[in-house]
């Protein structure tokens, strides 16, 4: 057989789109991406720093020094410094507009792995830096660099890229804040874009949904674009998407989607119903109750977290009655399912998420039954006992509780958006303050060491206890040698 000429041979290691080793392929190609990809996943590219560091624990010491991001949290000299507060802000404002500015030579570079790089270091930037009003106005005057810099590796990359584009879009939404509407239109096209390009990575369509529902949630007022936004969903959840078989995951990222959004629309018009209209969750009851069948527990659980969100607006639609003619007391009687025509439906419902938070067998590994045990547990107790949830932020002066599933859920989807700047950017962004309730200014108020001072001040390898451990020597061979002065009492060693 005769060998192929040189210039059509492929070089080992490299794609068919890949030809000229500078890491791009095609973008059309149906290339892979696993399922479980994120943003602060180092793998894919060598000397990237991981992006999954969460600036209320600082816990990566070397030699009992601290980080970098310790400092440019604190300070050099310490978080109980009167500079400290103000020295952090500037660190880490620099930073932020350093990375920012590489943005704009991002379409320069050829290699795919290097402008992945670049991204992963805005979305850190983006997410840990940008605190405080002054990162907010940063942002928003490097919105072009960062939409032209994010849509040319959408359109050019490979998968691994686009994904860290569309996290960087979606970070960039929540940073900016509320009242962005042409923000939000700008994104609405390229999100719809990569959604319906059936040859991109499920991941990117996945991450490219996500990025269009926490844009319409956040930066978005206008109610026409949340109600296109939840069709979108809804119609991508079905499972018959542009007449074309919809993976599993997007369906579940599209339930999950569709239950940000659904947070935003009131009791009624979400789980009411009356001779002019018909509730949103109740339209997709049976959608829901079908996922709940299938075998991917991913779908599972985002058609279980509608569910409780939809029978909680429910339950919420009850009617208040006074207790006695003589009495000002009021009680509230809750709303139901019993004599509506969901009635069997939500029965089978509740049985169905019972057996799921007690499932056993052996097509589930021990670690992923007892994840939807404890997951299906918080839906039952909603959606079966007619309790309310209970989710707690953890702070270092306090904690933060959410005792209802609207606000579980915004909290869940915004985790997952900035990762691990989630605690620093609800310490300092009001946007997310206002969205959950929380207070600003006692969020920021520092009321006990954190654990890198405890390491550098508390632990066994701290100078302060080596310190302690050479004068307790010290103290120890004194004492010795006072118990044995008397072989030595006239000036002379016995053996001498």
């Amino acid at each position: 057989m005769a060998k192929k000429p040189r210039s059509q041979r492929r070089k080992k290691g490299k794609s068919l789109g890949d030809q000229d080793g500078d890491g791009d392929s095609d973008a059309g190609a149906a290339d892979f991406l696993p399922e479980d990809h994120t943003v602060a996943d180092s793998s894919v590219n060598s000397g990237s720093a991981v992006m999954d560091e969460d600036f209320s624990d600082f816990d990566d010491v070397v030699a009992g020094q601290p980080s970098d991001d310790y400092l440019l949290l604190h300070g050099a000299n310490g978080p109980h410094s009167s500079d400290a507060a103000v020295a952090a802000v500037q660190a880490r404002l620099v930073k932020l507009r350093d990375t920012l500015a590489n943005l704009n030579e991002l379409p320069a570079e050829k290699r795919s792995v290097k402008r992945e790089a670049v991204l992963k270091q805005t979305f850190r930037a983006i997410t840990q830096y940008a605190t405080g009003p002054v990162g907010q106005e940063t942002v928003l005057e490097q919105q072009d660099a960062i939409f032209k810099a994010a849509w040319y590796s959408i359109r050019s990359g490979q998968p691994a890229e686009q994904y860290a584009a569309c996290r960087v879009l979606e970070s960039a939404s929540v940073v900016m804040g509320a009242n962005q509407d042409d923000w939000c239109e700008q994104l609405d096209r390229p999100c719809r874009l990569v959604l319906k390009t059936v040859s991109r990575a499920v991941p990117v369509r996945c991450a490219a949904l996500r990025t269009l529902a926490m844009t319409t949630f956040i930066s978005s007022a206008d109610l026409e674009m949340t109600e296109a936004v939840l069709d979108l969903c809804q119609q991508v959840a079905s499972g018959d998407y542009r007449n074309e078989e919809t993976p599993v995951a997007l369906r579940g990222t599209a339930l999950d989607c569709w239950a940000l959004l659904a947070t935003t629309v009131p009791d009624f018009r979400l789980a009411g119903q009356d001779d002019v209209q018909m509730g949103r969750g109740i339209q997709i009851l049976a959608l829901l109750k079908n996922c709940l069948d299938t075998t991917n527990a991913n779908l599972r659980s985002a058609a279980g977290e509608c569910f409780a969100l939809i029978h909680e607006a429910r339950l919420n639609l009850g009617i208040a009655q006074e207790e006695a003619e003589n009495s000002t007391a009021r009680r509230f009687r809750r709303g139901s399912w019993d004599g509506s025509e969901w009635e069997v439906l939500m029965d089978e419902v509740k049985q169905r998420i019972a057996e799921l938070s007690v499932e056993s067998g052996k097509h589930l590994s021990k670690k992923a039954k007892k994840q939807q045990r404890a997951t299906f547990r918080e839906f039952m107790g909603t959606i079966v006992e007619d309790e309310a949830p209970e989710e707690v932020i953890n702070f270092r002066n306090g904690n933060l509780t959410l005792k209802s599933w609207r606000e579980i859920i915004q909290l869940n989807f915004v985790r997952h958006c900035l990762q691990g700047g989630f605690q620093v950017q609800l310490t300092t962004n009001e946007t997310l303050q206002i969205i959950f309730g929380a207070d600003g200014q006692s969020l920021n108020d520092f009321g006990g060491m954190s654990q890198i001072e405890k390491r550098l001040l508390l632990s066994k390898t701290s100078e302060a206890a080596k310190n302690k451990d050479v004068k307790l020597t010290k103290q120890r061979d004194k004492r010795q040698n006072i118990k044995n002065d008397f072989l030595t009492a006239d000036g002379e060693d016995m053996y001498g």
